[in-house]
């Protein structure tokens, strides 16, 4: 075999393999093949391997080309065929270095003018493009080129710039200016530079505080002590430097290259990694040397690349070229292990990392802004605001992805140490000060960029290390990284100085140390089994941690409650990001856990003494009426008093991290997203990101399933599309409803609610509770055994002492107290006797109890215990204005001592507040008693302590109360009855045994103190004693106290609401009788003799006129010619009638070359070629009253119903012009909407005055005879002069008409209403006048779906305003004569007196009547005669028009009937017509016509068609007649409904002849079905066979001179089926496929949105610029020549359809949709999409009703862009 055999072969391979490769690929689907692609080159060594097990389930052997090479028995390739290659490269490649030293100038800016770079890329292209076509010559190619570019000699040899060459020196030099600036040093400092050269020794740093920075494990625990010292630096200057450690001192360096691989890749980042060098070098990689060279050599640039990355102008477009390259070589696991350790790349990354934010660094002014010495980030800076960091970051995120580089890092000491650093920069950034004054000036949005920052740079890295720490084995990490949080933690509270209490009016959202530490705390519990108190630290640690926050907590209630008002709206969304679902898992949730952590370990008093604290309500929980709160408006107290204890029922109540399974948390998340509203499944799939739950996965599918149903997608009445929707199942209402998992995740308040309106419907529907519920309480997981401590919250005397106070104060109905307060107190109370700790023995409680109960408010710190123990009095401070200081104390002597000791309420409770310095100083747990003592001389000291209030003083308040007794009286006064709680176990002692009792599950407030009353009772036996004695007695409910002055706050806000309503009706009803009275003198004004007129109009024998409301002024009355009234209306031009087609079989969307569609047998082009031909042969005039037009671009009229004064439309357009507001509507074209409906509307229809007389009387046919009746008509139609509104007056209405006349001209383009041969002929007019009559006629008939057989008085429930149409049409058609000698009328009931002489051969004859349509001659008829039409007259039209119509009939049936058939009818016509019915036999008729027709050449050729079915038939010729006039009868009683009134009758469809013919008149008497034929409807005004042979002789005469085409005009297609869309395919990447590569017809190119006409198929490019015609894009054209203005267009690379309508377009919606019934709009989430029928049929609707005006709200103009 020879050489080139050998490297054929090989080369061979390597395409086959390319290619078996793309296409294995190509069947993924979306996002995985373009990520794939990326990655083509790649394979187990370089990142498929990882990539296929993650993204797709591809065979282990995918990548069988990199095999390792000893097991391969691949044969090498001779060695002199590469020769030359060897040779030639490195000069190759040296030349395109040298291009690129010189080219690059050093600027003064360090920013190289990016024209300059352009045009040295532009030169090198060829080059590059040569090397890249190598990379495709196979793998011998490219290990010679990994040999050039890797060899060290080659480089040395050629680069070195010695030489005499001038120009390469010059070069040379230009290259080592480059790098100079390629040390990661900041230029200015030259110290560092020196400091570098000084050697190992010294590893001196600027500043200490940073020293972790950049410290590796040799220096980790030296340099930490070191902090404290050199830290007093840092915050003072504004910029923090770092300098660099002898282990470093590479990562810092100026580069130093070795190869031309090296040079080229520093090149490639100097000029920001143009394109064909980023493919060049990737397309490399496979070459395994290449690959391991490569990327050591991207390491060692890492530096460089980010300096560069970070100064440079198009950061994003080289952030992606970066990420490109970085994800391929860092995605192999085996790679970046070998990296890690030979080049250090972690210590790289967090060296680059410090090094990046370094240059961001400000002074922290958290806590003590004067001596603070922490410094954070500015978020205020380019490089956090335009996220610049984050390729970098998403390389650190990659490789920590590995668990063995993971293992390096948390076993690396000094890098953990480096990463906490890292991390501390960014704990307290964006600093909120509350404005207490003015507003903020300028609201500053770096909010975005702190959020991201902390989720991408902190966040994300913790999830990637947390992953690793899944099993026991991996203890040790989570200690040591929880070792140096801490550290990292305690250096942060020395450096902003903090001692106990965080600074007022501050607030930052940023702690990310302290998510750190509470998320491995997390693990380690969960996941590692390690103790939990062996890796906490001491109390005060503790107690330091909690407070930050905490003040986060409590500074969204006050967020909530308007208290940062001033602080423009970001605070609020910095509040709303806090706990949306992109952050809520690394945010809220950790820092929740973290105070339930420190809960659980400190003193439980503290703890609920410091919330009340924080929140600033501790002196709103005194048991006085009145109090002074010196922290908090009024205003706010009862909004903060709701947060708090809201916060307190969060932190007790959640379990996400105490002990609940991922499976459990991810069904919480699913049922709390679903109760607040239906979701669809990518939305679902958003809110819930929750860490370790693949989004998609087996177990996210199946929670689904289990906790909700699927609604298939809907449409709501108005149109609007719903998608697929996943709504909560029963019982997930039932038992899952859990309202704090719903505060939890709430990101506006509104949805808490919209969760309770959701629940309530549930429950009326459900029959389980019919007023207004509670939110359910729900039964939380057990506790993990470490956090059994947080149960000490709920049973300590702090809490039951606030519980207490509130429901006292809830009872006497203080204020500022709402039931959203009550209903929290429930819970808590409730949650603590679920959670009680063990039962102490009721025995020894009554024993010890008398002696206890004197030291302190209550007994023990058990609630179950302190429930029943009675309160007697309570000492309280209050303002001396308060009604308790006029109580007198009780008189008995007991009772003195025992108020003394009893000590005031808040005294008692506060107490612990004012002690919490000394707990954290001494932060020893002493017993109750111990700290009782220690409190009682400090709170006198208290109370006296604030000199602004000395008027207060103290009173006793009697109380005799304990919590149960209050819950009792509380149950009194909800229910509004007195003992209206009655104890259920005394009917049924099983309560007791089992209190689940589904009737306690949901409820309101009386069925939450019932169910804990139960509880109570249940968990001891006295309990349940006390309770019914205290049932026993008969208590009323506590009267209030008498207050005078707080009794007018106190007033019950429903009562408040209650007056208020009343006030509003009793205002409302004084507004309408005012403007009744004042509509009534202004009406007597304006009309004084109106009562006259209405009397002149009742004496006549008129009904009366028509009264018409105009909905701007709101009068009523007629519409006068002087005040004419007007009909709101749109005109569009219509093209939907030329759809039409006469096989019921729709068009299908072409999706191949094969399939086309050819227009040629719509409607509209149908009638084209008819009036074509008609005008060829006939003369034009006559052509022009022969058809009608507007099939396509036809006027339709539509309205609203409303009617207006024109006057008054003509100054609302004036004041729509004048305003300012942006519209989606063009007032200068006359668009307005609605004034009452905002209803799309551009012109008004003027109402013609007149009397209902002819419409309301449905006479009875007149006795008048036939021929008296056709005079009349004829006499009618020859005083043209006698119209009502004579032109020459002028008058106001006559203006209107002639106005709304030339809308509707305008309203379509010239092309379709000018079609005579002599532009501007009068005929034109006169034909597009009746032909719009026809277009709304035919419009109609389409709506009511082709035919009569529904009845019903008008379209589908629309108003129709054909009669004002009418009046306006005849008015201006009357305006036009017709000269008596052409009349058509005459040609129909008198037969001619000449027989037809030929005519001058010059002029063209006129249209033989059998070829004119029939609906049109009806049309003119009517429309000519004077207005209004009497009824008989109409019937005479009609009857004499359907003998003409019955004879086109017979005349067409001959002509397709064979010539044996024709013989046939011709004889037994013959024989029939002497009988009496002959005029009346379609036989006789039928025989006359073809005896008639057969005296000219009609029936010669015999290539006819025959008629589907046999003609012999007798019933099968009736069918034929019938269907052959059954659109005219359908047009003609649409005309005779509107025109008359009356409804039409409904009936079967094969009565619908007919009723038809009946309902019109045609019938005499109703005959039986079997025995009708439709000959007997003819009513002959003249002997038939004159008028027969009479009409048959013009065509007659007409085949003598063109036989060819008297048969094709006579065949009219009477029957088209409904205009209908084209249908398309079921699968979206049919058409995808398709038309995304498709080529435009006009440009020849592939349009970069390339769209389809879905009326007609069109391909067409939207937005193209390159199909633009006189500044019309295509799409738009395309909608004015397709369909009059109207398009439907289907996006390809969006699955979005596009309405364009006029000059205004909008965004339709999908009709595409996935498996779960949405859209997925610009195929962003890459799902198969198929057609959902219900939404086609909607958009379908739409466009045969003309309603997208109406129905689509959002529209904007297009300016002709589309």
């Amino acid at each position: 075999m020879n050489l080139c055999q050998v490297s054929g072969m090989q080369l061979q391979l390597e395409t086959l393999w390319d290619i078996v490769d793309e296409g294995l690929i190509k069947r993924c689907k979306g996002v995985v093949w373009l990520v794939l692609k990326a990655v083509i080159s790649c394979c187990d060594n370089c990142g498929v391997k990882k990539l296929s097990s993650e993204v797709m389930e591809l065979p282990p052997q995918f990548c069988k080309r990199h095999r390792i090479k000893s097991n391969s028995n691949v044969p090498c390739v001779p060695k002199d065929l590469l020769m030359m290659s060897e040779l030639v490269l490195p000069q190759f490649i040296f030349s395109l270095i040298q291009h690129l030293r010189e080219g690059y100038n050093e600027p003064a800016l360090d920013l190289p003018s990016e024209k300059d770079l352009h045009k040295v890329l532009q030169v090198l292209e060829p080059h590059v493009s040569f090397l890249e076509d190598l990379t495709k010559m196979g793998g011998a190619m490219r290990s010679v080129l990994t040999q050039v570019l890797t060899s060290q000699q080659f480089y040395k040899d050629l680069s070195s710039g010695v030489g005499e060459n001038a120009c390469a020196k010059k070069s040379h030099e230009k290259y080592l200016i480059a790098l100079k600036g390629s040390g990661l040093a900041f230029p200015e400092d030259k110290i560092a530079c020196n400091m570098q050269e000084q050697g190992a020794g010294t590893s001196t740093l600027s500043v200490q505080g940073l020293a972790g920075g950049t410290a590796t494990s040799g220096q980790g625990d030296s340099s930490d002590e070191e902090d404290q010292d050199g830290s007093q630096g840092v915050g003072k200057r504004k910029r923090v430097k770092l300098s660099s450690t002898t282990k470093d001192q590479s990562i810092m360096d100026v580069l130093k290259h070795k190869c031309f691989l090296e040079e080229l890749l520093f090149w490639t980042i100097k000029y920001e990694f143009p394109q064909k060098m980023v493919t060049f070098l990737l397309n490399m990689l496979p070459d395994q040397d290449y690959k391991i060279a490569f990327t050591k050599t991207f390491v060692q640039h890492y530096a460089f690349i980010m300096k560069t990355l970070k100064k440079s102008h198009e950061s994003d477009t080289m952030s992606n070229r970066i990420v490109h390259i970085s994800v391929q070589l860092f995605s192999n696991e085996e790679l970046a292990r070998q990296v890690t350790e030979e080049c250090q790349l972690l210590d790289i990354m967090v060296t680059v990392l410090l090094y990046m934010m370094e240059s961001c660094l400000i002074k922290s002014e958290l806590q003590d802004e004067e001596n603070s010495l922490h410094v954070v980030v500015n978020c205020g800076e380019a490089l956090l605001k335009n996220n610049t960091y984050w390729p970098l970051v998403s390389d650190f995120i990659n490789i920590l992805s590995h668990q063995s580089v993971a293992k390096k890092f948390l076993e690396d000491h000094g890098l953990l140490v480096t990463w906490m650093n890292f991390v501390s920069f960014f704990q307290g950034m964006n600093l909120n000060k509350r404005e207490l004054n003015e507003h903020v000036e300028f609201e500053s949005q770096t909010y975005y960029a702190a959020f991201a920052a902390e989720l991408e740079a902190c966040a994300q890295p913790m999830w990637g290390l947390l992953s690793h720490c899944k099993v026991r084995e991996t203890q040790e990490y989570t200690r040591n990284v929880v070792r140096y949080c801490l550290e990292a933690l305690q250096d942060w509270f020395d450096a902003i100085n903090f001692v106990d209490e965080p600074a007022p009016n501050q607030v930052t959202f940023h702690l990310p140390l302290h998510r750190y530490f509470a998320m491995f705390l997390s693990k380690a519990v969960k996941c590692q089994e390690l103790d939990l108190d062996t890796i906490l630290p001491d109390q005060e640690m503790l107690m330091k941690l909690m407070i930050h926050p905490l003040q986060i907590q409590a500074s969204l209630s006050e967020i909530h409650s308007n208290m940062w008002v001033r602080n423009g709206l970001q605070i609020k969304g910095q509040a709303m990001t806090y706990v949306q679902s992109h952050f809520c898992n690394s945010m809220i949730d950790p820092d929740i856990y973290l105070l339930q952590v420190c809960a659980s370990r400190l003193d439980p008093d503290y703890f609920i003494s410091s919330v009340f604290e924080r929140f600033k309500v501790v002196d709103l929980l005194t048991m006085a009426s009145q109090h002074q709160n010196t922290v908090l408006d009024s205003e706010h107290e009862r909004s903060m008093l709701e947060g708090a204890l809201t916060f307190l029922v969060l932190l007790l109540s959640l379990r996400l991290h105490l002990g609940m399974t991922d499976d459990e948390i991810l069904r919480a998340e699913m049922v709390a997203q679903l109760c607040m509203n239906d979701r669809t499944h990518s939305s679902l799939l958003d809110l819930i990101s929750l860490d370790g739950i693949i989004p998609g996965s087996l177990s996210f599918e199946s929670v689904l399933s289990a906790v909700a149903d699927f609604k298939a997608p809907v449409f709501e009445p108005g149109g609007s599309m719903q998608q697929g929707m996943y709504t909560p199942k029963a019982e997930v209402w039932d038992k899952e409803f859990d309202p704090v998992m719903v505060i939890l995740r709430t990101v506006y308040r509104r949805d808490v609610q919209s969760a309770m309106d959701r629940y309530t419907a549930f429950l009326k529907q459900s029959g389980k509770f019919p007023g207004n519920p509670w939110p359910p309480y729900k039964k939380r997981t057990p506790l993990h055994p470490s956090y059994r401590g947080l149960i000490k919250l709920l049973h300590c005397k702090t809490l039951h002492i606030v519980l207490f106070t509130l429901l006292y104060k809830i009872l006497m109905d203080h204020q500022n107290l709402s039931e959203h307060v009550l209903c929290m107190v429930l819970y808590l109370i409730e949650l603590g006797l679920e959670n009680s700790p063990e039962q102490e023995s009721d025995e020894e409680e009554s024993a010890g109890g008398q002696e206890r109960c004197h030291d302190s408010w209550f007994p023990g710190s058990n609630l179950v215990s302190n429930m029943r123990h009675f309160i007697n009095y309570v000492r309280v401070r209050v303002p001396e204005t308060a009604p308790e200081v006029k109580r007198e104390p009780p008189a008995s002597t007991s009772s003195d001592g025992l108020a003394s000791s009893q000590n005031s309420g808040t005294a008692q409770v506060f107490s612990l507040v004012a002690e919490r310095r000394k707990k954290f100083q001494e932060i020893i747990n002493r017993n109750t008693s111990e700290a009782n003592q220690v409190v009682r001389p400090k709170t006198s000291m208290k109370w006296s302590a604030p000199g602004a209030t000395p008027q207060l003083t103290t009173a006793i308040l009697e109380v005799k109360e304990s919590i149960l007794s209050l819950l009792i009286k509380l149950h009194h006064k909800l229910s509004g009855k007195q003992n209206s709680y009655y104890p259920p176990w005394l009917d049924d002692v099983d309560v007791l045994i089992h209190p689940e009792i589904p009737r306690y599950s949901h409820g309101d407030g009386m069925t939450a103190v019932e169910r804990i009353l139960l509880k109570a009772a249940v968990q001891s036996r006295l309990n349940k004693r006390i309770i019914e004695e205290i049932c026993r007695k008969v208590t009323p409910p506590v009267p209030p106290k008498k207050i005078s002055s707080a009794e007018k706050k106190t007033l019950d806000k429903e009562e408040r609401r209650q007056k208020a309503r009343e006030r509003q009706q009793k205002l409302l009803a004084e507004f309408a009788s005012r403007q009744k009275s004042f509509m009534e003198t202004a009406m007597d004004v304006e009309s004084p003799d109106a009562d006259i007129a209405m009397e002149v109009a009742t004496s006549e024998q008129h009904v009366s006129e028509a009264i018409y409301d105009c909905v701007i002024c709101g009068q009523s009355g007629p519409s006068t010619e002087d005040r004419p009234t007007g009909l709101v209306v749109l005109l569009q031009a219509s093209s939907v009638l030329g759809q039409c087609r006469n096989s019921s079989e729709p068009r299908r969307l072409p999706t191949s070359e094969e399939e086309q569609i050819y227009p040629w047998d719509t409607c509209a082009a149908l009638h084209d070629v008819r009036l074509t031909t008609l005008q060829r042969y006939f003369k034009d005039s006559s052509c022009l009253q022969a058809v009608s037009i507007g099939w396509e671009g036809g006027v339709y009229v539509q309205t609203c119903g409303h009617t207006l004064h024109i006057d008054c439309h003509k100054s609302y357009m004036e004041s729509l012009r004048n305003d300012q507001v942006l519209q989606g509507f063009s007032v200068d074209k006359g668009e307005f909407t609605c004034p009452l409906c905002r209803q799309f509307a551009n012109s008004v229809l003027p109402c013609y005055p007149g009397n209902n007389m002819e419409r309301s009387v449905w006479q009875s046919h007149s006795n008048k005879c036939m021929q008296d009746l056709v005079q009349e008509v004829e006499d009618l139609q020859e005083q043209l002069g006698t119209f009502p509104v004579s032109i020459s007056s002028e008058t106001n209405l006559s203006k209107e008409m002639e106005s709304v006349m030339k809308d509707i001209k305008s309203t379509t383009q010239k092309k379709y209403t000018d079609y005579s041969k002599t532009p501007g002929s009068p005929d034109n007019d006169f034909l597009f006048m009746y032909s719009v009559a026809r277009t709304n006629l035919e419009l109609e008939l389409v709506h009511r779906g082709g035919n009569l057989c529904s009845g019903g008085a008008s379209t589908a429930g629309k108003r129709s305003c054909l009669n004002q149409l009418f009046h306006v049409l005849a008015m201006h058609m009357r305006l036009y004569s017709i000269d008596s000698a052409y009349n058509p009328w005459r040609k129909l009931t008198q037969p001619s007196q000449e027989k037809n002489s030929e005519l001058v051969s010059e002029e063209l004859p006129e249209v033989p009547v059998l070829y004119r349509d029939v609906s049109s001659l009806l049309l003119i008829q009517i429309l000519t005669m004077p207005q209004p039409l009497h009824r008989e007259h109409f019937t005479c039209i009609i009857k004499v028009l359907f003998t003409l119509l019955y004879t086109q009939a017979l005349a067409a049936l001959s002509v397709k009937c064979s010539a044996e058939d024709r013989m046939a009818w011709k004889e037994s016509g013959a024989l029939k017509k002497n009988t009496s019915s002959g005029e009346k036999s379609w036989e006789v008729l039928l025989g006359h016509v073809i005896s008639e027709l057969s005296k000219g050449k009609i029936y010669e050729e015999e290539e006819t068609e025959e008629l589907p079915v046999v003609l012999v038939n007798l019933d099968s010729v009736e069918c034929y007649l019938q269907q052959f006039c059954l659109p005219f009868l359908r047009i003609t009683s649409l005309l005779q409904h509107h025109l008359f009134g009356g409804d039409l009758p409904s009936c079967q469809e094969d009565e619908e002849f007919t009723v038809l013919a009946s309902c019109l008149g045609l019938l005499p008497s109703f005959q039986s079905a079997h025995q009708f034929t439709s000959a007997s409807c003819l009513d002959w005004p003249v002997p038939a066979f004159d008028m027969i042979s009479q009409w048959c002789s013009e065509l007659t005469s007409f085949a003598g001179r063109h036989p060819d085409q008297v048969k094709a005009l006579l065949i009219q297609e009477p029957k088209w089926d409904l205009p209908r869309l084209l249908q398309l395919p079921e699968n979206y990447n049919t058409i995808f496929q398709y038309y995304h590569r498709k080529t435009c017809s006009v440009c020849t190119k592939v349009p970069k949105d390339p769209a389809v006409c879905l009326v007609c198929g069109t391909f067409v490019c939207l937005k193209g610029l390159c199909c633009k015609q006189q500044s019309y894009c295509e799409c738009v054209l395309h909608s004015q020549n397709c369909g009059a203005g109207t398009g439907i267009f289907l996006l390809i690379n969006a699955s979005v359809i596009i309405i364009i309508r006029g000059h205004r377009f909008c965004l339709w919606g999908s009709v595409y949709l996935d498996a779960h019934g949405e859209e997925d709009r610009d195929l962003r989430r890459g799902k198969p999409l198929y057609i959902c029928k219900e939404r086609y049929k909607v958009l379908e609707q739409q466009w045969v009703s003309h309603t997208f005006d109406h129905i689509n709200k959002r529209w904007g103009p297009h300016y002709n862009g589309l």
